[in-house]
């Protein structure tokens, strides 16, 4: 196998992340308990030991969904300042002044979120 030993770590933090699933499967299977149950017991609904009141298809509002997309796009925008934190002294001014740019975006963004009453639950 011939791979630059650059990879050597990316393979090994592989090897274990898949080592450390495999043997959560293997331990949750055999020390986890045992219930064998049949019939309509097992497809019966259970929430904490309350009985079921009616239907499970009740409507949402929809400022929960938007509120949930809202916080997966300015989270997943964390993750583009991982390359700058690592490189910043490399990237020098030019860097900079792009991460200012990404985050002057992200500021106007999250603003017209603001003006726009997106995250006002009481409306």
């Amino acid at each position: 196998m011939n791979l630059p030993e650059n990879y050597i770590p990316v393979l090994i933090q592989a090897a274990v992340g898949l080592g450390f699933v495999a043997f959560t499967l293997v331990a949750s299977h055999t020390l986890g308990p045992k219930r064998h149950t049949s019939g309509a017991v097992k497809d019966d609904t259970f929430e904490c030991g309350i009985e079921v009141e009616g239907n499970a298809r009740s409507p949402y509002s929809v400022k929960y969904f938007l509120t949930a997309i809202l916080f997966v796009l300015f989270d997943i925008e964390i993750v583009f300042f991982y390359p700058y934190a690592v490189n910043f002294k490399d990237l020098g001014l030019e860097g900079f002044l792009a991460v200012a740019t990404f985050i002057a975006i992200f500021f106007i963004g999250f603003f017209y979120v603001l003006k726009r009453g997106a995250l006002d639950w009481n409306k």
